[in-house]
């Protein structure tokens, strides 16, 4: 037996970079992880949901490729949908589906800022509108939002991608006073460092990261899973850094 065994999460933006390592987290941890995200085939970056899935059944664990547009409310409904049909239920949510957008505000267009706010914010509203009912129909459970620590620098400046996700922060923390009488747990969970995955890669301005300030992916898994094994009598209504957070238990 481990730690979630009997539970089911559902990962959105899981097929590639922190929510594929969420994803095998979970199962490692005992969790039916439905994969779910838009990449159902190979593109740009590398990763898809059938992948991720594969990869997970082959060590032994339980997973669902689902397609899901976290930015259409039908696409996520249908998705998790799927989910319950498939597994029974849902206890575990983790809604981290992100597009990154680091320009400076004077430089970014409407196109790329509404694409950020579509992806980080409505997308994570849309996971999360649909989830509460299938949480609580299970008498309680987890919602994760991951994050960035980007929200604080607020002497770097600022761009879409911190905006959109301070704006999930406010959203999470005062969510988990709305469930609390659920027995639903609600965290953001934000990288201590820089987790170099494929889309920070891709989009991340061509900033170098020091090898001292990258992150390790697996990090943020264990961290996922630790907060996944939450209800509203534990750790619930805050923000957590995965470093910080693995280093009190």
């Amino acid at each position: 037996m481990t730690a979630l065994t009997g539970k089911v999460a559902f990962v959105a933006g899981a097929s590639r970079g922190i929510g594929a390592a969420i994803a095998h987290g979970l199962a490692a941890a005992g969790a039916e992880v439905a994969v779910a995200a838009r990449s159902r085939e190979p593109g740009r970056l590398p990763g898809t949901i059938h992948s991720v899935a594969q990869r997970i059944t082959a060590s032994g664990g339980r997973a669902l490729p689902v397609a899901c547009d976290v930015t259409d409310a039908e696409s996520v409904d249908t998705a998790l949908a799927a989910t319950v049909s498939a597994f029974g239920g849902v206890d575990i949510v983790v809604a981290n589906a992100g597009v990154l957008a680091l320009n400076p505000i004077e430089s970014t267009s409407d196109a790329r800022w509404q694409r950020c706010l579509d992806v980080n914010l409505t997308g994570v509203f849309h996971v999360t509108r649909a989830a509460i009912p299938l949480l609580r129909a299970r008498g309680g459970g987890s919602m994760i939002a991951i994050t960035t620590t980007g929200v604080g620098m607020l002497e770097r400046g600022a761009n879409a991608y911190w905006i959109s996700k301070a704006a999930v922060e406010r959203m999470y923390l005062g969510l988990a006073a709305d469930l609390r009488a659920d027995n639903i747990a609600v965290n953001c969970l934000c990288p201590s460092r820089v987790v170099l995955t494929e889309g920070w890669q891709a989009g991340g301005g061509g900033q170098r990261i020091p090898a001292e300030m990258v992150e390790p992916p697996e990090t943020m898994a264990q961290a996922a899973v630790l907060l996944a094994g939450q209800d509203a009598s534990g750790i619930t209504g805050s923000v957590q850094q995965s470093e910080v957070l693995l280093a009190q238990r």
